[in-house]
């Protein structure tokens, strides 16, 4: 029940990239390189190498650091982690740095806060509905603003009024007031534009939808720096230096020695917030950081947090039950197409709610619904790699992986590195066997209904609209 992380320096990463060795030490021998990140890491670092070349530390090994990278992959692909996080693309881009060491992500690897002796990190998240904020083909900024400022000033509030179990916590949480502003229903978007997740498009739509997010999420900090005071932390840190996240990817390139392939390209006027900032301060340590939204999403009915569609047809199991889950967007395309009746609920049921093996569904339409494991890795780590440029925390990020083999793994999550991520989440694959598909009809096994497919809009209902019966319904195809 234990949610594991590998917590990598970019030291290791470096080694790894040029066939270089690891040194394996004791904690006991060398502590200090607990709280050490970047170039103050990799000086403590050598000179115990160094230490251990003379004979001085007997307790150390000696590896191949692709050897050990190697074994990372393999249990990741095995058991889904310890899962690929990087310490300092976390800590050097951190705005908290000056009074702190980040020394792990939490379980959903998206916060990355401070934590010592004395204090426990805490993050209150928010989430925006994206699908919600596109008008006429792109995004709708003035309800995006004032979607954002409104949830920055809930999120505030929070940290006042919170119940807090821990002393530790409390302090903490007054003391720099993070906040994690985030998106979800990223997919359902990219559905609206017509746009394919695994396209130049999308990872373009990645990059300006998170600008315009953390953009409105540090205006409206700042503005609340300017009616309620700044965090007590304030002084000292990136934001008091003139440094915003995007500003962090040359500290970081400096710290790292090279290795930051990331498009830097803006939009938005960010001088003028940096201005700003300037005047007034910011009223949160931290504003942004993109969370799972698992159950959240399901409860508005859209795609969670960034991830692809998993499945235009499937259940979903938690506490509260099961859940059948169908894509209203490619329904009002199928039906626009005539191409949704009792048989296609069938073929989405038998290929797991997989267009592509359908032939009757044209090309372009399986583009846009391609599901999870059908979008390759890299575009992934593309589209997030463009938002992680603009957030001052980090982003729970599950890699999809059909067919995946120690070179693909290796160049997803070495690309994941030199695109600048802090962290990543699970390594989701395929299972190597199915189970057989079979449809229950009136209590015979295997039975196919011949009745009228139960995806059919009501009489008074637009054409468009979807409309499935309630769950366990035994004469229901899609309860099935």
């Amino acid at each position: 029940d234990m949610n594991t992380a590998n917590w990598i320096p970019d030291l290791f990463m470096r080694r790894v990239m040029e066939g270089g060795d690891w040194t394996l030490f004791s904690p006991a021998t060398c502590p200090d390189l607990h709280d050490k990140f970047g170039i103050a890491f990799e000086e403590a670092y050598t000179a115990y190498e160094a230490k251990a070349d003379r004979g001085e530390l007997k307790l150390f090994k000696r590896i191949k650091a692709t050897d050990l990278w190697r074994k990372m992959l393999s249990m990741l692909f095995e058991t889904g982690h310890p899962w690929i996080t990087f310490k300092d693309a976390c800590n050097v881009r951190s705005p908290q740095q000056h009074v702190g060491v980040v020394h792990s992500s939490n379980l959903c690897t998206e916060i990355t806060l401070n934590t010592n002796d004395s204090e426990i990190a805490v993050c209150n998240l928010g989430s925006v509905n994206l699908a919600q904020h596109i008008k006429d083909g792109g995004i709708d900024h003035a309800k995006l603003q004032k979607t954002v400022r409104t949830a920055m000033r809930m999120l505030d509030n929070v940290i006042d009024i919170n119940y807090y179990a821990v002393k530790k916590a409390r302090d903490s949480n007054l003391r720099h007031r993070p906040v994690g502003m985030g998106i979800m229903a990223f997919q359902d978007a990219l559905y609206q534009l017509r746009t394919p997740y695994a396209s130049e498009a999308a990872v373009e739509f990645a990059d300006r939808s998170m600008e315009a997010v953390c953009y409105y999420a540090y205006l409206a900090s700042t503005e609340l720096a300017e009616e309620r005071g700044r965090y007590s932390s304030y002084r000292g840190s990136l934001w008091d230096r003139g440094i915003l996240p995007i500003d962090s990817l040359k500290l970081l390139a400096e710290q790292r020695g090279g290795y930051v392939e990331v498009d830097t390209s803006v939009t938005m006027d960010w001088d003028a917030l940096r201005a700003r900032i300037a005047q007034f301060g910011m009223r949160n340590s931290n504003c942004v950081a993109i969370a799972p939204t698992a159950t959240i999403s399901n409860i508005v009915g859209v795609d969670a947090s960034i991830e692809p569609c998993f499945g235009n047809l499937s259940v979903k199991s938690n506490l509260s039950g099961e859940f059948t889950i169908v894509n209203e967007y490619l329904v009002r395309d199928l039906k626009k197409l005539g191409l949704w009746d009792d048989v296609m609920v069938m073929d989405l049921k038998h290929f797991d709610g997989s267009l592509r093996r359908i032939d009757r569904v044209p090309e372009d339409i399986k583009a846009l619904y391609a599901t999870a494991f059908e979008v390759e890795p890299i575009w992934l780590v593309e589209a997030a790699s463009r938002r992680q440029k603009w957030i001052d925390q980090a982003q729970s990020l599950n890699i999809y992986m059909a067919g995946a083999s120690g070179k693909k793994l290796d160049e997803t999550y070495k690309l994941a590195w030199v695109r600048g991520l802090k962290t990543t989440y699970y390594l989701r694959t395929m299972s190597a066997t199915h189970a057989e598909k079979s449809t229950v009809s009136r209590g015979q096994l295997n039975a196919v209904s011949n009745a009228a497919p139960v995806a059919t809009a009501a009489a008074s209902e637009p054409a468009s609209d979807v409309k499935f019966c309630s769950i366990d319904n035994p004469d229901c195809e899609a309860c099935q």
